[in-house]
């Protein structure tokens, strides 16, 4: 049985939950923060886990830094089993916008599903993905300007290849072709279920972004909203610390496994876990230096015409509101 025809069969004969809504990104895109705001919703059901990524695999592959994440349709609807009558369940993976087959995936389990779609700024969103990239020890460049070098590298050792992941691909121009992105999903829901957001919008004024998403999902917009800035994007002090501090933390290794076994049974499980995040904050992470302009300003350049193509396509002249009408 092909992995459509077993999405069909299951999602037929289960009488598990399937999601109400998909927030599928983009990454450093304010996702985490609406996430933790919708979360608060007594009408919306989002499971713990942070991105789910089930509807990626061929940007997340096993095997999974933890065995947490879903690899079966089963194991992924089960996430949901906790939504209670009347709300609405959803999740928040930021890479079904750039994976080329998430769109149609999800609309197969779930063609009446709201999508809720973030774009940002294509320079000043490259610059922060290369900074969280530095944090999850997935890039080691710790310079902008070399790491997209070397991205050009990385192209050229998949076309030796003939592959055709996106994998490894991390500050192409692929990244930032958010027409064809946003097309993916309007292929496949109709254009009353996809609401699309300006990140910027998002930063200048959360509740009343969130407020149009909760209209959007048809549930109380008039609740409190908690205000929250999750997931800030710093810059790593030392990649190779970074690493140490992870490594210990995930118990990789036999001595790493040692080292942990022994705090685990020495400290409680809150003290632990508030201890590293203090000792990451204070040690490893800083506020990220100021951007270097040369580098911006060619990353707008190579961005300019996938941001025309995104005003015209959403008839708003975002050339000017994102300051590219002053780009050659």
């Amino acid at each position: 049985m092909t992995a459509s025809a077993e999405t069909s069969a299951v999602a037929r004969s289960s009488q598990r939950r399937v999601p109400d809504f998909f927030v599928v990104g983009h990454p450093k895109s304010g996702t985490t923060a609406l996430n933790a705001m919708l979360s608060g919703h007594p009408q919306i059901y989002i499971p713990d886990l942070n991105g789910a990524q089930f509807f990626a695999p061929e940007l997340h592959p096993p095997p999974r830094n933890s065995d947490t994440y879903p690899d079966t349709l089963a194991d992924y609807m089960a996430l949901f089993e906790g939504a209670g009558q009347g709300q609405r369940a959803g999740e928040v993976s930021p890479s079904y916008l750039w994976s080329r087959a998430a769109a149609a995936r999800i609309a197969e389990l779930a063609p009446n599903a709201r999508i809720i779609a973030i774009f940002r700024e294509p320079a000043s969103f490259l610059r922060s993905l290369h900074l969280e990239l530095l944090q999850d020890h997935i890039e080691t460049e710790r310079d902008l300007a070399k790491a997209i070098a070397l991205d050009e590298l990385r192209r050229q050792e998949k076309e030796k290849r003939n592959s055709t992941s996106q994998r490894g691909l991390r500050y192409g121009v692929e990244r930032v072709r958010y027409v064809e992105q946003l097309r993916r999903y309007h292929a496949v829901f109709p254009p009353e279920q996809v609401l699309v957001l300006i990140y910027e919008d998002f930063r200048a004024d959360n509740e009343a972004t969130v407020r149009r998403v909760l209209r959007f999902l048809e549930v109380d917009d008039s609740a409190p909203i908690e205000v929250k800035d999750a997931n800030p994007t710093v810059f790593v002090r030392s990649p190779r610390v970074n690493q140490l501090v992870r490594s210990l933390y995930m118990g990789r290794g036999p001595a790493a496994r040692a080292v942990k076994a022994a705090v685990k049974t020495l400290t409680p499980q809150q003290l632990r876990r508030n201890g590293l995040e203090a000792f990451r904050r204070r040690a490893l992470y800083g506020k990220p230096p100021a951007p270097d302009e040369e580098v911006m300003l060619e990353l707008r350049r190579r961005s300019k015409g996938e941001v025309v193509a995104l005003s015209e396509y959403l008839n708003r002249d975002l050339v000017a509101f994102w300051g590219y009408d002053s780009v050659a």
